[in-house]
C-alpha cells in the first residue's frame, strides 16, 4: 500500500488531497447521472452541474517527511504486530500440534491398555478353560482310581473272605477231628473204667443186652442211671448198674470243653453185652 501511494505522487505530481477531491466529484457526477436516468421522462429537469474548482496546494516537505516517518513507524509497528501475531499463531499451532500428539499418544496408550486388557481377558479365559480341563481330567482320573481301588478292595475282601472261609473250614475240620478224637477218647476211657468195675453174674449168657442211660455233671459225678433196655435178667441188669456206680465219678470228663460235654456226655447211653465185656 505504501509503495502504491508513493508511485501515484511521483508519477502524476499531485498530492493526495487533489486526487481525493477529483474522485469525490466523479462520484457525485455519477450519482446524478444515475438518478436522472432512473427518473420518468415527463419529470426530467436539466440540472446545471456544479463546478468544483480544484486548486493545487503545495505540500510542505517537512510535513511530508514527518508523515512518511509516521507512516513508516506505523508500518514497522504493524509489521512487529504481525510478527508477534505470527509467533503467537506459530506457538498456538505448536501447542495444538503438541495437544494433538498428546491426545494421539493418550489414545495409543489407551488402545494398548485396552488391547492388553483384552489379551489378559482372553488369557484368563483360556487359563480358566485349561484349569477346568485339568480339573475334569483329574476328577475322572480320581474317579477311575477310586473305581479301581474299590474293585481291588472288593477283590481283596473276596480273597480274604475265601481265605477266612477256607481257614474256618480247615479249623472246623481240625476241630471236628479233634472233637471226634476227644469224644472217642473220653468214651473209651468211660468204657474201660466201667468194664474194669463190671462183674458179670453167673446167669449171664451170650446174646444178652442191657442199655443204661446215665446223667453226668461236667465234674464227672454221676447224677442218675436208668435202664432203657433190659437184658431180661435182673441179675445182669443189676450188675450193669453196680459197675456204673463203682466207676463214677468220671474225672476224665473234666478236661472236655463244656459244649462238647453237653453234646456228648451230659446224657450218655452204655451198652452191656457179655461178649464185649469179658474179664
Amino acid at each position: 500500500m505504501h509503495n502504491t501511494m508513493d508511485n501515484v505522487v511521483i508519477y502524476h505530481g499531485y498530492p493526495v488531497s487533489i486526487v481525493a477531491a477529483i474522485s469525490f466529484h466523479c462520484l457525485v457526477l455519477a450519482a446524478i447521472i444515475y438518478f436522472q436516468s432512473n427518473s420518468r421522462p415527463e419529470t426530467f429537469n436539466l440540472v446545471q452541474p456544479t463546478v468544483v474548482k480544484a486548486l493545487l496546494v503545495e505540500v510542505n516537505p517537512q510535513l511530508r517527511n514527518a508523515q512518511n516517518l509516521e507512516r513508516q513507524r506505523l508500518e514497522r509497528l504493524e509489521q512487529q504486530r504481525q510478527t508477534r501475531q505470527q509467533e503467537i499463531d506459530l506457538q498456538a499451532e505448536a501447542d495444538r500440534q503438541l495437544e494433538r500428539e498428546r491426545v494421539a499418544e493418550q489414545e495409543r496408550v489407551q488402545a494398548q491398555e485396552q488391547q492388553r486388557q483384552r489379551d489378559d481377558a482372553r488369557r484368563q479365559q483360556q487359563d480358566e478353560v485349561d484349569r477346568q480341563t485339568r480339573a475334569e481330567a483329574e476328577r475322572r482320573r480320581q474317579e477311575q482310581a477310586q473305581v479301581q481301588q474299590r474293585e481291588l478292595e472288593q477283590q481283596r475282601q473276596r480273597d480274604l473272605a475265601r481265605e477266612q472261609e477256607s481257614q474256618r473250614q480247615q479249623a472246623a475240620a481240625e476241630l471236628a477231628t479233634t472233637e471226634f478224637e476227644l469224644v472217642q477218647s473220653a468214651t473209651a476211657l468211660i468204657q474201660q473204667v466201667v468194664e474194669e468195675n463190671w462183674s458179670r453174674p453167673p446167669s449171664a449168657r451170650n446174646g444178652m443186652r442191657a442199655i443204661l442211660q446215665i446223667s453226668i455233671l461236667p465234674t464227672g459225678e454221676l447224677v442218675s442211671t436208668s435202664i432203657t433196655q433190659s437184658s431180661g435178667d435182673a441179675a445182669f441188669d443189676r450188675s450193669a448198674e453196680n459197675a456204673v456206680f463203682k466207676a463214677a465219678p468220671f474225672r476224665e470228663l473234666q478236661i472236655l470243653p463244656i459244649n462238647l460235654f453237653n453234646t456228648n456226655f451230659r446224657i450218655l447211653s452204655l451198652i452191656f453185652e457179655p461178649e464185649d465185656l469179658l474179664n
